[in-house]
């Protein structure tokens, strides 16, 4: 990521930790990341990993989207991009991504909110997806839904895979 969305990540995260009423100590805590850590994504250093990001966002209890809404590049790591496409207003919200996998990756995503579901597309390649435990082969044009309130995985074999996902914020977990 580049420093000026290193910056704009930073700066947004600790807008919304602070409007929370948590202190870094306790965020850090309950994402389970140093808070030293903490501390310089909020300054706009260091090198946040995707999975970071979303245990913070997770804690904040808001979409993985509001939390990268003002970055406008492709967030990645190992492998695996993600750009925020747009992010519904309405209820329940949605977030729009696209996500594109090299070859040879596997991805283990960590839970989303509680009621959360997750849609994806693949747009090109083959990919397996979904619940780890209960994982899905697809191919170009195929559609897998599934709760994404629990842990999940992206996995590709020889070439890259292309894909649209949306998350669908329901239940407990629904951000105000």
């Amino acid at each position: 990521m580049d420093k000026l969305s290193l910056g704009t990540l930073g700066q947004h995260l600790q807008t919304l930790r602070l409007a929370q009423g948590w202190s870094l100590s306790q965020l850090a805590a309950a994402a389970g990341i140093a808070k030293s850590n903490l501390s310089r994504l909020e300054q706009g250093n260091g090198n946040p990993t995707l999975d970071t990001i979303w245990r913070l966002a997770v804690q904040l209890n808001v979409p993985f989207g509001t939390l990268v809404a003002p970055i406008r590049v492709p967030l990645g790591e190992d492998g695996v991009e993600v750009r925020l496409l747009d992010q519904g207003k309405d209820t329940p919200q949605v977030d729009a991504y696209w996500m594109r996998c090299a070859p040879h990756t596997v991805r283990h995503a960590e839970a989303h909110t509680p009621g959360a579901r997750e849609s994806l597309t693949l747009i090109s390649g083959r990919l397996e997806a979904g619940p780890e435990g209960a994982v899905e082969t697809l191919s170009a044009g195929d559609t897998l839904t599934f709760a994404a309130d629990r842990p999940h995985l992206y996995r590709t074999q020889d070439a890259w895979a292309t894909l649209l996902l949306t998350i669908v914020y329901t239940g407990q977990g629904d951000p105000p």
